[in-house]
């Protein structure tokens, strides 16, 4: 009745022949090599602003008079910190060692908890050429 079956794959009928049974597996080798998207792409590490999204090299900590370039708004503040969570109590995944909730999250303030959030994201040259360069290269690309 092995080979009559109308469905073969295992589980449908079990069968006690041991050509059907099959034991654990092994885990699939790791492939060596990079993986990911971009990897190896050129990268800067950068903090963006909680209000505009303006993104900001980051060398060593934001000093506690930082304020946004384009819209002048506080960059030490609970809003931009990799701590801030709204879910946590006192909206901070570190309110053990604080002392005190902060009331406005979007203001500055003194914590020495506050760490930036950062991302790393692709370094991308800014050239921008003219609307008749982009239509040159397309010129160029059909040849006309």
């Amino acid at each position: 009745m092995s080979d009559d079956r109308k469905y073969r794959h295992s589980g449908y009928q079990r069968s006690d022949s041991p050509e059907r049974s099959r034991g654990p597996q092994a885990p699939r080798e790791a492939k060596e090599g990079p993986r990911g998207r971009g990897l190896g792409a050129p990268s800067e590490t950068v903090a963006r602003c909680a209000r505009c999204g303006e993104k900001r090299p980051v060398f060593d900590e934001i000093p506690l008079d930082a304020v946004c370039t384009k819209c002048n708004n506080d960059l030490h503040t609970c809003s931009n910190c990799v701590h801030f969570d709204t879910s946590a109590r006192w909206e901070c995944r570190k309110f053990e060692e604080i002392p005190a909730r902060i009331m406005k999250k979007s203001t500055r303030n003194d914590c020495t908890l506050f760490t930036p959030k950062t991302t790393r994201e692709f370094a991308v040259e800014s050239k921008k050429g003219s609307p008749g360069d982009a239509r040159s290269a397309f010129d160029a690309l059909f040849k006309f």
